[in-house]
């Protein structure tokens, strides 16, 4: 999801959006896209020489900067009116503690052999090293997955744009809602939407599934309607809804009924301690015929900076001509992509190691205790809350306010930075996320300012 941002057409016939500050909060009463109408206006220059080149209809359809940039203008704005807050970041999810030593060590060691005629090495595989494929095959999918269907990369979020560009833009697309914004905005500048719809704050041609408390964050399948892909995140980002064994049998079996593929996004199952809750979408059967899974070190080794990530596309995964999307998606990679860097490869090797996992959960523990004391702060509060439980966010309910209102009372009030939950969806407005990933300083210090701030 996008923030919403009207837009006009300059002297020179360049289409432009407008954005302006937030300055009154009689501004931010309204509807997100009169929200969004009164920030900072972004120039367009038409000086000067312009090349003959059209510029790619389907990016201008994007109403918005992406949501976290957007977050860190308004953060900037916020602290040149006050230059002495100490801001706390809980809004974008980036890892906070350092990478533990057996996983830099690796990286080091890797990184210096480079300087030794035994230790150099140029290209790899653009798949990835196969020691480091078949370990990721058997450390999360034991018995699922052959390491030849792994595909290692520099991130998920790099693989969903690759995906895209492997689908093309005939194939009709459903997302959550609210989900993480890089599933629209890709289908969005790969032309497989149409415009942005500011009076229900939607792309037409898109299905937007809601994911609420009322349906316990689960799609109503029986009316969505069929599309050609299926984005799914478990746990989700951003409302921490890990689904369950049932629910992804029937979001498996809503695919193969349709001839749908499933993108399954599994970039924080590290965080699942419900047993019901699948962590990978593999323990359902019949899902190889149907889904790709996309994963992340992010989250898990705080690699959010040295990017390793993979995806898994199976050998039973068809098209709809039989042709395998493994040989497709094996073509996008080996030409748009070099490989991961040999020495981050060394560094997810050791991630694997039984004392590279035991780091892992260590540091996974170390969030998950900070998401339980955010959310225990707002329970105690009188706030609904929800996740914080399988996924580091915590999801709180501020009663159907606009969400941009409560994120801007939240940071003029406290000085703390969350997210507003508007910009991953519809329906995520009324909500804000609140991240927990941060020094446990900070999180102590971040909730004695919330109480201080919402006690009633």
């Amino acid at each position: 999801m996008v923030l919403v941002l009207p837009t006009s057409t300059s002297a020179c016939g360049i289409r432009s959006s407008r954005v302006s500050s937030f300055t009154t909060s009689r501004a931010l009463q309204s509807r997100p896209q009169r929200i969004a109408a009164n920030r900072a206006s972004l120039a367009v220059r038409c000086e000067g020489f312009t090349t003959q080149v059209k510029r790619n209809e389907n990016i201008g359809k994007l109403a918005a900067g992406y949501l976290f940039p957007e977050i860190n203008r308004i953060k900037g704005e916020h602290l040149a009116k006050n230059p002495d807050a100490e801001i706390i970041s809980l809004g974008i999810g980036d890892t906070t503690e350092p990478i533990p030593d057996v996983i830099s060590k690796a990286m080091s060691e890797a990184s210096l052999g480079l300087s030794t005629p035994e230790g150099y090495s140029g290209y790899g595989a653009e798949a990835g090293q196969m020691p480091l494929r078949e370990k990721l095959a058997e450390t999360f999918y034991p018995g699922m997955i052959e390491g030849k269907q792994l595909f290692v990369s520099d991130g998920s979020k790099c693989d969903i744009s690759r995906l895209q560009m492997m689908f093309g833009n005939s194939v009709s697309v459903a997302v959550q809602d609210p989900s993480y914004p890089a599933y629209v905005d890709t289908s969005v500048m790969m032309g497989m939407t149409g415009e942005f719809d500011a009076s229900n704050t939607q792309y037409k041609n898109i299905a937007y599934m809601p994911c609420l408390p009322e349906n316990n964050f689960f799609p109503d399948l029986a009316n969505t309607p069929r599309t050609d892909i299926v984005f799914f995140c478990s746990p989700n980002n951003p409302t921490g809804a890990s689904a369950t064994k049932a629910q992804l049998e029937e979001l498996v079996a809503f695919c193969k009924k349709n001839g749908s593929i499933l993108v399954y996004d599994a970039a924080y199952s590290i965080y699942i301690e419900n047993e019901d809750c699948p962590k990978t979408i593999y323990e359902i059967e019949g899902a190889k015929e149907v889904a790709i899974e996309t994963a992340s070190f992010s989250k898990m080794a705080g690699f959010t900076g040295v990017r390793l990530g993979w995806t898994v596309v199976p050998a039973e995964l068809k098209y709809s001509d039989g042709w395998p999307v493994f040989n497709d998606f094996n073509r996008v990679m080996g030409t748009c992509f070099n490989g991961a860097s040999n020495v981050v490869q060394a560094g997810g090797l050791a991630c694997l190691s039984d004392e590279g996992m035991a780091a892992m959960y260590e540091l996974v523990a170390f969030y998950k205790e900070n998401a339980t004391m955010l959310k225990k702060c707002f329970d105690d509060l009188g706030f609904k809350t929800y996740g914080g439980v399988d996924a580091p966010y915590v999801w709180v309910s501020f009663e159907g306010r606009p969400s941009w209102e409560c994120f801007t009372e939240i940071l003029e009030k406290t000085d703390i930075v969350t997210t507003p939950g508007v910009g991953f969806g519809p329906a995520g407005d009324g909500f804000v996320r609140v991240s927990a990933f941060g020094r446990r300083e900070n999180v102590i210090t971040a909730i004695g300012r919330f109480q201080k701030a919402f006690a009633k």
